[in-house]
């Protein structure tokens, strides 16, 4: 009894310092290893300068492309072409593209393909790397084998597009999801993550008498949300930045992705349909219909990358080490 009351006792004593312990701060940097001096402040005044431009080269070209979107004719025509300061903002540009025609459509393209691709791919990948991670299941290592042949060779263009013509998939959405709905990278990634998962956990799930799918569902998915949240980002931003697939497997215009109709737009100077009419009259400016092409095919990566960013360090380090 004495020794618990000496131990509360120093727990609530001040520190030897003369005040309270106080919590480390989550902004505070990590300690330093003894072999590493402590940095000066021209080597901080350094690395900040360094950083602040890297930024400036990011964001100012970002900026550029926003207030150019947001320009009316007149400012572009009195700047010459891009627009750095905004003098006259206006949101015509995105008016006339959400109105409906080509860019609408194509953005609601974009938008189902990712969607749908994103969930077949996760699903088919998760699975496919569970099995790979347990030891015990049927053919593993073969089937890793030929997975990891794939990585380095591959049959090329032509037999892709004739094996995709035999299964009557030209002029089809699927032909968007299936050609590149597996990446055997990402699969390895999770793969390494399953199997750093530990073993007896499993084990006593499993003499309580769940099975794979629930194994799965219930243990290895939880416990692997960082690496699944960052291998849904990767799928997400293939999908919704390809554009290769639908120019080589659709030959109807009302069936292409914004990143499509953006290349048409941008490489060919043609205005999406609905928008010539609003060109030709002055009340619109082609190059700020280009920008806000742009900005709408940059949102959606620019919004969701912010919200997985925390997962990228323990979701990639994590499953390549394990692996």
């Amino acid at each position: 009894m004495t020794a618990v009351r000496e131990t509360t006792t120093a727990r609530q004593a001040p520190a030897a310092t003369g005040g309270p312990a106080r919590r480390p701060s989550r902004w505070a940097a990590p300690p330093r290893p003894v072999w590493e001096e402590k940095p000066s402040r021209a080597g901080l005044a350094g690395k900040g300068l360094v950083l602040l431009l890297a930024c400036l080269g990011i964001l100012f070209p970002l900026w550029i492309v926003v207030v150019t979107s947001l320009s009316s004719r007149k400012a572009i025509d009195e700047a010459g072409g891009l627009v750095m300061i905004p003098t006259d903002i206006t949101f015509v540009a995105y008016q006339e593209l959400l109105s409906g025609g080509q860019v609408t459509r194509a953005t609601l393209v974009s938008i189902g393909v990712t969607l749908v691709g994103t969930l077949f791919s996760m699903a088919v990948s998760v699975l496919c790397a569970y099995g790979l991670s347990r030891s015990g299941s049927l053919g593993h290592r073969w089937i890793l084998m030929v997975l990891l042949a794939t990585m380095f060779f591959s049959a090329g263009l032509i037999p892709t597009y004739l094996l995709v013509q035999s299964l009557g998939l030209t002029d089809s959405y699927l032909a968007l999801i299936l050609p590149s709905a597996i990446s055997v990278f990402n699969i390895l990634v999770l793969r390494g993550f399953f199997m750093g998962i530990s073993q007896e956990l499993i084990d006593s799930a499993r003499i309580d008498g769940a099975g794979d799918v629930r194994i799965l569902w219930r243990i290895v998915l939880p416990l692997s949300r960082a690496v699944v949240a960052v291998i849904t980002l990767f799928y997400a931003v293939g999908y919704w930045s390809a554009w290769f697939n639908a120019s080589l497997y659709l030959n109807d215009q009302d069936m292409l992705p914004l990143q499509n109709v953006m290349i048409q737009l941008v490489q060919k100077q043609e205005a999406p349909v609905g928008l010539g009419q609003a060109i030709k009259t002055g009340e619109l400016s082609g190059l700020a219909v280009q920008m806000a092409v742009m900005v709408m095919a940059l949102l959606p990566v620019a919004v969701l990358s912010p919200f997985v960013q925390r997962h990228f360090k323990k979701g990639m380090l994590t499953g390549a080490v394990k692996g």
